[in-house]
């Protein structure tokens, strides 16, 4: 690193701030569909669309930077990689941003808006949200996918994975070359072991919450990892005695819920959430599907799933949609769907099947259904040689998962650490999708970063998490 980086890299935030050839001036981060704000700083950074032709046509992508509360931070910034895919990290970042205060003590946190995603030239289309579009026919689905291809300007093959590390890489040399630290969750690690692949000696250490064999075709799994973690977070209601006597078996009334709406449909009359305007809302089989599915997410909305599921099957379904509405409407705007095709298309698609054990779970072969339709109009980019393969290095590497993760569960975290030569999974107890922001995981993860000794971390203080009690009442738990 050069003498004038190591002085930009200190420089306050009054106005501009240079690092390498960006220049940096403040901004506000929002996330859509929530109040969430961060101030940061923000660059561009021009790329060309296809790297093959550095003289074609040219991207401008959007870079943030929160900066390291040291008066001289480390040369070694955190670069932050969004999930999805098809999310934006510069909108996503404020969510999430609590989970690196430890790991800011020293470094500046860096983020870039993946091409396709945010101010990165973005593919989005104006898709209804997933029920509706797991709902349609394999007519409408394909035409949803034709009218978003026409709506784009964009060689859409150019939209991948394999692709867009390309930018990461195109950003660390534009900062002056320094070695990064890259966290990524859910998509992202797929992306940060994809960069790690692709340019080994641009990376410092990975942090991987949500872990994402490369192997792994995703949606393939969608559905038999949804129901292990409904099963063994609704078992837990047995074990709370409240809970038990209010509720019995949650995962049996969630079947039968589901087997009800699916034989007959019901249109539910109810105040909108935020605004109490009325609003109608279906509650289908899709539709429980899509609920049980995003409140297993966290700890937090999976404790109420008992009481709502109760509810809805006791012909009070009003609260069941009302909180998934909430969940939908801070959703709307955060999956750039055009994006999202590009990489699920090239990457994933061709090693995807509906699987007839898969049928009758809660999930059954709907998002693969979804996927193949629309991939069988969308272009297919490229995908780099090895891509598929596990990742072999002896970077130092953290893994994290969450117990009842429905979409990435512990058994991939092990899965990626068995070719690492270097590395540590920590598991969090009674927890969900991406640990970060979880317990002391941020002292962990910044204690990792300092130190690049996964093996010495000293993870007792992970021993307190757990999930919270279920909700016995619209008040909360039993005391």
């Amino acid at each position: 690193m050069t003498v004038a980086l190591a002085a930009a890299l200190a420089t306050p935030v009054a106005g501009a701030r240079t690092l390498g050839s960006l220049e940096f001036t403040p901004c506000e981060l929002a996330q859509p569909g929530t109040g969430a704000t961060t101030r940061a700083e923000c660059a561009v950074l021009e790329v060309p669309e296809n790297p093959a032709e550095p003289q074609g046509r040219k991207l401008s992508l959007k870079v943030g930077l929160v900066a390291a509360r040291a008066a001289e931070p480390q040369p070694d910034p955190v670069l932050f990689i969004a999930g999805g895919p098809g999310q934006s990290a510069t909108e996503s970042y404020p969510s999430i941003a609590g989970g690196f205060a430890r790991l800011r003590e020293k470094r500046h946190v860096l983020f870039i808006d993946q091409r396709g995603t945010g101010g990165s030239h973005r593919l989005a289309c104006d898709f209804p949200d997933e029920l509706a579009e797991a709902a349609a026919s394999t007519e409408v689905q394909v035409q949803m996918a034709r009218d978003c291809l026409a709506s784009l300007d964009a060689d859409l093959a150019m939209y991948t994975t394999s692709v867009a590390v390309t930018d990461l890489e195109a950003l660390r040399q534009a900062l002056g070359a320094p070695k990064l630290n890259v966290y990524g969750g859910s998509y992202g690690t797929r992306v940060a072991q994809e960069y790690a692949r692709q340019f080994p000696d641009g990376v410092r250490s990975l942090v991987l919450d949500g872990v994402v064999p490369p192997e792994l075709a995703l949606g393939s799994e969608h559905s038999v990892n949804l129901e292990a973690a409904l099963k063994a977070l609704l078992a837990r209601c047995a074990q709370q005695p409240a809970c038990a006597e209010a509720f019995g078996k949650p995962y049996d009334t969630l079947y039968a819920l589901r087997d009800r709406v699916r034989a007959a449909p019901e249109a539910v009359a109810a105040r909108d959430p935020r605004t109490h305007a009325a609003r109608e809302m279906r509650l289908d089989e899709t539709a429980v599907a899509a609920i049980a599915r995003l409140f297993a997410y966290t700890p937090e909305t999976a404790s109420l799933l008992p009481l709502l599921l109760q509810e809805a099957n006791a012909g009070r379904p009003q609260s069941l949609v009302q909180q998934a509405a909430l969940v939908y409407d801070s959703l709307v705007g955060q999956i750039n769907h055009g994006m999202q095709l590009s990489v699920i298309c090239a990457e994933d698609a061709p090693r995807l099947e509906a699987r007839e054990q898969d049928a009758n779970l809660i999930l059954g072969n709907a998002i693969v259904g979804v996927t193949l339709n629309q991939c069988s109009v969308w272009p297919k980019g490229p995908v780099s040689e090895g891509f598929r393969e596990p990742l072999r290095t002896d970077i130092p590497t953290l893994l994290l998962s969450g117990e009842f993760d429905p979409v990435t569960p512990p058994r991939y975290g092990e899965q990626v650490l068995a070719s690492l030569g270097k590395a540590r999974h920590l598991v969090g107890k009674g927890q969900g999708h991406i640990l970060l922001g979880r317990g002391c995981t941020p002292k962990l993860a910044a204690s990792f970063v300092d130190t690049l000794d996964p093996a010495g971390l000293d993870a007792g203080c992970l021993d307190v998490l757990d999930a919270p009690p279920f909700f016995t009442t619209y008040n909360g738990a039993e005391p």
